[in-house]
């Protein structure tokens, strides 16, 4: 059977992966699920994270999806490998769950110059020590400094993010880590909520500093995979079609759509236990 290709988020951030994946995969049918009811996942337990992960790429699944990105680089980072190793042996040999941090990773190697990087991200995927690991594995030359941001995905979420108060928030988080380590020329945002916030974190951002957003290296990353796999194309539809759920109020879900995509959708409500 034909199906989806699932995009899942803890919460909106994942539409700034939909929008750069759909503009790369046109033709493809894209079914999106936000778990805005528990948002955000980064302050959670691994435990709690898998359980929801776990469900929602089941659900994914029953509706007809044979791929599923997890936009959510706390859960990325947190319960990926397990997902993968432990958890579709059993419940759906041959269908695939693929993160956003390994494209984000396999970029930076030819992107920075002085060998040092910053990455910005949810207490989850700092404290998890993700980027560093895989960075490490592909590019050991390279310094990586890390810096958890709380309250950026939860201003996103509220909706808060144009509002002149969050300046604070970024001005302090940005001069935390270039006093780290001053020879960073790239900042990861490792968080699908902070492109919302590009534009204040540029302000804080010397000229010799650039940043990296995930969704472009995302969505060309999954070009090349289908391309490279074949079998797994092959159950992709193509027909355009796009569907949305979310765990939450639809009537929020879609009025924050509005603001992430720039254009209206639908959506249905359904829960996770």
């Amino acid at each position: 059977m034909k199906g989806f290709i699932g995009i899942f988020d803890s919460g909106y951030g994942g539409f700034t992966i939909l929008e750069k994946v759909r503009d790369h995969l046109s033709k493809y049918d894209f079914l999106y699920f936000g778990d805005n009811a528990n948002t955000p996942y980064g302050p959670r337990s691994s435990e709690t994270i898998h359980k929801f992960t776990l469900q929602a790429v089941k659900i994914l699944f029953d509706k007809g999806c044979y791929l599923v990105i997890l936009a959510c680089n706390t859960a990325s980072a947190k319960v990926l490998q397990t997902i993968q190793q432990n958890d579709l042996p059993n419940i759906a040999p041959g269908k695939k769950v693929l993160g956003v941090i390994r494209p984000t990773v396999e970029a930076i190697g030819s992107l920075t110059h002085t060998r040092h990087i910053g990455v910005l991200g949810t207490e989850g995927t700092i404290y998890s020590g993700f980027y560093s690991i895989e960075i490490r594995k592909l590019f050991p030359d390279i310094i990586v400094t890390e810096e958890a941001c709380p309250a950026w995905a939860s201003l996103v979420e509220k909706g808060e993010h144009n509002q002149a108060y969050v300046d604070h928030f970024i001005k302090k988080h940005i001069k935390s880590i270039l006093n780290k380590d001053p020879l960073i020329d790239i900042i990861i945002l490792g968080c699908t909520h902070y492109p919302l916030l590009e534009t204040k974190i540029k302000k804080y951002l010397p000229n010799s500093v650039s940043i990296l957003s995930q969704g472009n290296y995302v969505a060309k990353s999954l070009v090349n995979y289908l391309y490279r796999h074949p079998e797994i194309d092959m159950h992709c539809s193509k027909n355009g079609i796009e569907c949305f759920y979310t765990t939450e109020s639809k009537n929020k879900f879609i009025s924050m759509a509005n603001i992430f995509l720039k254009k209206k959708i639908n959506a249905t409500q359904l829960n996770l236990i």
